[in-house]
């Protein structure tokens, strides 16, 4: 029997190649499109025992673009090349996260 290789699997999309910045500015649409407060998350360790991600600057509340969150990414991209960043949909109704996708690995690894 033929099995996969073993492989770290992340939040939504993560069995998905690398997302391009066309693909995430559509998954950032969806995100306002439903109302959600977008954020962007970074995290250097890739453990799944850690729980907590930091907060790259503040929630987007006023974000009425995708583009302004992906200039977000970019900038956090940038300043964290060795980290995983995700992109939270945030539902002030629920006041929980309800949404999350990685949007950046680091040194190009497959999903």
């Amino acid at each position: 029997m033929k099995t996969l290789p073993k492989e770290r699997r992340y939040e939504t999309l993560s069995y998905l190649p690398p997302l391009t910045d066309q693909q995430i500015l559509l998954q950032v649409q969806n995100v306002l499109d439903q109302g959600m407060i977008p954020g962007v998350e970074f995290e250097e360790d890739p453990s799944p025992t850690t729980h907590f991600w930091t907060m790259w600057k503040l929630p987007l509340f006023n974000a009425v673009s995708a583009q302004e969150v992906l200039a977000e990414v970019r900038e956090c991209r940038s300043e964290y090349p060795n980290a995983y960043i995700r992109v939270i949909g945030f539902d002030n109704i629920k006041q929980c996260q309800t949404m999350s996708f990685i949007v950046h690995k680091p040194n190009n690894r497959a999903y």
